[in-house]
């Protein structure tokens, strides 16, 4: 298992030092500074759709789901940050407890 760790560690790193030894003029064309403006929130999309829709290699719906539908209206109701995370969690947390 160390071996994995240490692998993966010295793999980011070089993505790492692969990513700075990129040229400026590379960096500065339009299209790359637009993917790369949008690459964190597909990232973080496919995480929450990950995370909220599998169990393992099974899609499910589930009392997270049901939390995140909730976060979801709160957010479009322009709710607060916490109050949405509140909402959502506690909308899983009870039917995690009811069912």
């Amino acid at each position: 298992m160390w071996t994995a760790i240490l692998l993966g560690a010295l793999g980011v790193y070089l993505l790492k030092l692969v990513g700075l030894a990129v040229p400026r003029s590379v960096l500065e064309k339009p299209r790359v500074e637009e993917a790369s403006a949008l690459l964190p929130v597909a990232l973080l999309a496919a995480l929450v759709a990950v995370q909220t829709f599998a169990t393992g290699p099974h899609l499910v719906l589930d009392a997270r789901a049901a939390g995140f539908a909730v976060a979801l209206v709160a957010v479009l109701l322009r709710a607060p940050f916490l109050l949405v995370v509140a909402l959502g969690a506690g909308t899983a947390a009870l039917l995690r407890l009811l069912t």
